[in-house]
């Protein structure tokens, strides 16, 4: 099968790569345009672009979509199929209808749960229990296409969104490459969502990282491997934010107020949280430092004893 494929981070790379392996026919990759990085501010290529440049496949960056250009590009190439896995934009309607057999994603959630940017993140943040990825027929509106297809994946009470994305993107090439079969051997049973079970995953900003220590200690533990490793929770103790990735449910009850911090010893730091529970911090960042355990932290400072 002649495939154009879009796609940007490391989610999409594990899918193209699998799609190499199965021998489809990669004509051209669409990717975002390169991004500069670090402190040098330097241009760097998606690893999408690293990867099909590494299969001398055409690669092709389009800044807009709707001028014209970026269908004459997909014309030029003739696939039979676009592929969409994490690109980061919008597709006009005459590119979604460019391929004889249409354009097909892979999303990271089981629609119609969990539109949006961030549905990995969301379904952590929000305690889920299972969430997983589907394939689906794109349509103008977001992620509100035909479903093909999907596979579960259990989340795990110790899964981060770090975790479960790697978890996901692997799920996510393996469904990809088995609904291609479908649509090749014209076995594909196409099934409109549910618009009443819809719910929605906008994108994931800095301004939910701060620990509100009223919370229970369930919901923050969700929060913060929710936001691990990026952006981060954080929390201020005497006046320094710290960035906060790893707490432990300790089961106790105390009738502190909450953020009051409880112990800081060589377990880490026990703090207060709504409802008389608590959180033991075990992993953090300091202002200007980097990530270690908060029992190492500890021994060096004395901020909280």
């Amino acid at each position: 099968m002649r495939i154009l494929f879009m796609g940007t981070p490391d989610f999409a790379v594990e899918s193209l790569k699998n799609l190499y392996e199965k021998g489809h026919e990669i004509c051209c990759v669409f990717t975002q345009p390169d991004r500069p990085k670090n402190r040098g501010m330097k241009l760097v290529a998606s690893p999408v672009k690293q990867l099909a440049l590494a299969h001398d496949t055409p690669v092709y960056q389009p800044t807009k979509l709707r001028d014209g250009k970026a269908l004459e590009e997909i014309k030029k190439y003739a696939p039979d199929i676009i592929v969409v896995v994490a690109y980061g934009r919008i597709l006009p309607k005459d590119i979604l209808e460019a391929a004889p057999l249409g354009c097909i994603n892979v999303h990271a959630s089981i629609l119609p749960a969990y539109r949006g940017s961030a549905p990995i993140q969301w379904a952590v943040l929000n305690g889920e229990k299972v969430s997983g990825v589907t394939t689906m027929y794109m349509v103008e509106q977001m992620d509100a296409g035909d479903i093909i297809d999907v596979c579960e994946v259990v989340l795990e009470e110790t899964d981060t969104y770090g975790s479960y994305y790697d978890k996901l993107k692997v799920a996510g090439a393996q469904l990809l490459c088995s609904t291609l079969e479908l649509i090749q051997n014209g076995n594909v049973r196409r099934k409109a969502q549910d618009e009443t079970q819809v719910s929605f995953a906008p994108p994931i900003t800095k301004a939910i990282s701060p620990i509100d220590w009223t919370h229970t200690a369930d919901q923050i533990y969700n929060q913060v491997r929710g936001l691990n490793p990026t952006p981060g929770a954080t929390a201020e103790f005497r006046g320094e934010k710290f960035k906060i990735f790893t707490v432990k449910k300790t089961g106790k009850d105390t009738q502190k107020e909450p953020g009051t911090v409880l112990t800081a010893d060589k377990h880490g730091l026990e703090v207060a949280c709504g409802g008389g529970s608590s959180v033991l911090i075990t992993e953090l960042q300091a202002p200007g430092g980097k990530r270690m355990s908060a029992a190492d932290y500890l021994r060096g400072h004395n901020l909280f004893n």
